[in-house]
């Protein structure tokens, strides 16, 4: 493929978070935000149905700087194993809130996290405050039924107090199920099983999820072998961390091809700490270390302060621990939302950190050097789009991380 930073045709991997919902929110997401950024861009964005093998996706055609550019956008799914993970009951809800809180307050994970941005570790701690809070409601309503129960012992008998204690059981439970049925507003479960699935290993990822990774870098790789100017692969949330995996054993593996297309990899809006942080982690950190000093690939972080569930303007590699010499990537710059949004706009969203969270993949007001629909089909790759880009100065490198090992831990001797 050329080596002259031009793109007529790309394949687009889109690595999602912890998300349950179908894929086809990603899919209608693209094109309401894609239409929008084009109209105030002043370029042409079409969709239609996918051309390209895989489970979900779609193809776009897009006009851009005086040049026609084809993409076919493929989601890589693993919906179906964060729904699995989040079907458990309260009770189960509770104990996991019990390991995971143990798992990074023990360890003295939580506190170096606070070093970093204390965004994304209140968002960690927003699910455990809620649920308790919702617990402390139901026992202190049961308990209120009991007491009145209790007050009618000198007319009904020593019967009320056991009436009342069963009613005030069935009010906890209750109270608690309704709770549970509100989640899809205030998110508590759901922030709850998200954390809880990293801390349940220690950090390392579930048989089932290095099964899916396997099959996503083969989808890559085959890629790879196309007639196509640039793969590029795009890990939001907590699927930043499973691309720096999956693509770290791709070029291992060779699978990477010297004269194939240009590999880009476009981490937005991650939360790698939260993992790489716990104490099993070693193979993320050996990836992050491994990924960060390979010149196969481009690999771009961009984040933003005003996202207060991911980790702004730090470096995975190196606030990790993992730095080696000769590291090269990420490239790690702000989307600077308070500038790329109209004040009207940024005074709307302010205060919706989940929506934020998701603005990576939105239209702007006045995009700067950050346009989610110019990465993904216009006419450059990435290499060549963030070629003089500079680091954002602002951007935190210091290495907070207790946990550094890139090998797991020598087996105990019985």
């Amino acid at each position: 493929m050329s080596d002259s930073g031009a793109v007529t045709r790309r394949r687009v991997f889109y690595i999602p978070g912890y998300d349950p919902i179908h894929p086809r929110r990603y899919r209608e997401l693209y094109r309401k935000e894609g239409a929008a950024q084009a109209a105030i861009s002043g370029y042409a964005l079409a969709l239609s149905p996918k051309t390209s093998k895989g489970p979900y996706g779609w193809h776009v055609e897009a006009e851009m700087d005086g040049a026609e550019v084809s993409a076919d956008v493929e989601v890589l799914v693993w919906s179906d194993i964060v729904r699995t993970s989040m079907s458990n009951s309260i009770p189960a809800t509770y104990l996991q809130l019990l390991r995971t809180a143990w798992e990074y307050i023990s360890t003295g994970a939580l506190f170096r996290l606070m070093k970093l941005r204390k965004g994304p570790v209140i968002a960690a701690l927003y699910p455990v405050g809620m649920l308790l809070l919702q617990l402390l409601l139901a026992l202190l309503a049961g308990w209120a039924l009991y007491a009145l129960a209790a007050l009618t012992v000198p007319l009904l008998g020593s019967a009320a107090r056991l009436l009342g204690g069963i009613g005030g059981l069935g009010l906890v439970w209750g109270l608690l199920r309704w709770f549970q049925k509100q989640d899809g507003r205030v998110f508590a479960y759901y922030l709850m099983h998200d954390y809880a699935y990293s801390a349940r290993h220690r950090g390392a990822n579930p048989p089932e999820l290095e099964a899916r990774m396997a099959e996503f870098g083969a989808a890559i790789a085959a890629a790879l072998t196309e007639e196509v100017d640039e793969v590029l692969v795009v890990g939001h949330s907590s699927g930043a961390h499973l691309a720096v995996s999956v693509l770290a054993d791709l070029i291992r593996a060779g699978r990477v091809p010297a004269a194939g297309p240009r590999l880009g990899f476009l981490s937005l809006g991650q939360v790698v700490p939260m993992v790489s942080f716990l104490r099993g982690a070693w193979r993320l950190r050996a990836d992050l270390a491994y990924l960060s000093a390979r010149d196969e690939l481009t690999w771009v972080d961009v984040t933003a302060p005003g996202d207060g569930c991911a980790f702004a303007l730090c470096d995975p590699v190196a606030v990790s621990g993992v730095a080696p010499e000769g590291k090269r990537w990420p490239l790690v710059f702000s989307a600077q939302f308070t500038r790329s949004l109209s004040p009207a706009r940024w005074k709307a969203l302010r205060w919706r950190f989940f929506r934020l969270h998701f603005q990576y993949l939105c239209a702007f007001d006045a995009p700067l050097d950050y346009d989610y629909f110019r990465i993904t089909a216009g006419p450059l790759t990435l290499a060549a789009r963030y070629a003089q880009r500079p680091p954002s100065a602002s951007r935190l490198e210091a290495p907070v991380n207790r946990f550094t090992s890139t090998t797991p831990a020598p087996a105990r001797a019985a």
